[in-house]
C-alpha cells in the first residue's frame, strides 16, 4: 500500500524552528566528538589489516526540512580520521542524519571523497539506545552508489552502522561493510568500531539562532 499522500505540494504549517528540541532520537549526537582508539579492519593484498585510529566528529543541528507534507529534523556532520603513525588523512567523511517524526524514518547520507555515495535507513524514536541504519546496493531508495574503479575492484554490497548510547556524554559505532573484491572468491567485511566521548553541547540551528537574537533585541523606544 502506497503510504504517501495524494497531495505532495502542500507543506506542513506547525513546523517548530528549533531543530534540537525536535530530533527524537538523534538528539545526543549533537555536539562535537573525539576518540583516540578506533579501530579498522581493511582489506590488503597480503591481508586483511588492522588499524587504530583517531576520530573527531562534528554534528550540527540544520534547519527544519522538507519534501512538500515531508518533514526532517536532521543533523550535518563531519567526520575526520587520522592515525598516530602518519599525518595525511585516513579518512573522511561528511552528510547528513535526519529524523522524520511522522514516521520515525532515520536517514543517514554519506559522501567520502574516493567516489562513492550513500543512503542508509532505519527506525526510530525519542529515547531509543541503539539505532541501526542499513544501504544496499541495487536499491534505488536506500542504495550505494560508486565509481566505476570501485565497483570493479572494491564493490560495496552491503553497509549497515549500528549505534548505542552511553548517557548523553558518550556513543559507540559498529559499522559492517560488505565488500566483494576483485580476484577474492568470498565476500569481505570490512569492520570499523569506535567509542567516541563528548567535548562540546550542541548549538541551536541557523533560523533558532535568529528567532533567539531577535527576541533578545529590546524594543525600540
Amino acid at each position: 500500500m502506497n503510504p504517501f499522500p495524494h497531495d505532495i505540494f502542500t507543506e506542513p504549517s506547525d513546523v517548530d524552528p528549533d531543530t534540537l528540541a525536535n530530533l527524537g532520537p538523534l538528539t545526543r549526537l549533537a555536539g562535537r566528538w573525539e576518540a583516540q582508539k578506533g579501530v579498522d579492519i581493511n582489506p590488503k593484498a597480503e591481508a586483511p589489516e588492522r588499524r587504530v585510529f583517531i576520530e573527531r566528529v562534528s554534528f550540527d543541528p540544520i534547519d527544519p526540512q522538507t519534501n512538500g507534507p515531508q518533514l526532517f529534523y536532521g543533523l550535518r556532520y563531519h567526520i575526520h580520521i587520522t592515525t598516530r603513525e602518519e599525518e595525511i588523512t585516513f579518512h573522511d567523511q561528511v552528510g547528513y542524519w535526519l529524523w522524520e517524526p511522522a514516521t520515525g524514518l532515520i536517514l543517514q547520507t554519506l559522501a567520502i571523497p574516493r567516489g562513492q555515495v550513500a543512503l542508509a535507513s532505519g527506525r526510530g524514536k525519542a529515547g531509543d539506545d541503539t539505532l541501526t541504519l542499513t544501504a544496499t546496493r541495487g536499491q534505488t531508495e536506500y542504495g550505494v552508489c560508486s565509481t566505476a574503479f570501485l565497483e570493479y575492484g572494491f564493490r560495496t554490497d552491503s553497509y549497515t552502522i549500528a549505534i548505542t548510547f552511553d548517557g548523553d556524554d558518550a556513543w559507540s559505532y559498529d559499522i559492517k561493510t560488505m565488500l566483494t573484491v576483485h580476484g577474492r572468491a568470498e565476500p569481505f567485511e570490512h569492520h570499523d568500531t569506535n567509542t567516541l566521548k563528548r567535548v562540546a553541547a550542541g548549538k541551536p540551528n541557523p533560523l533558532k539562532q535568529i528567532l533567539d537574537r531577535r527576541s533578545a533585541k529590546p524594543p525600540a523606544a
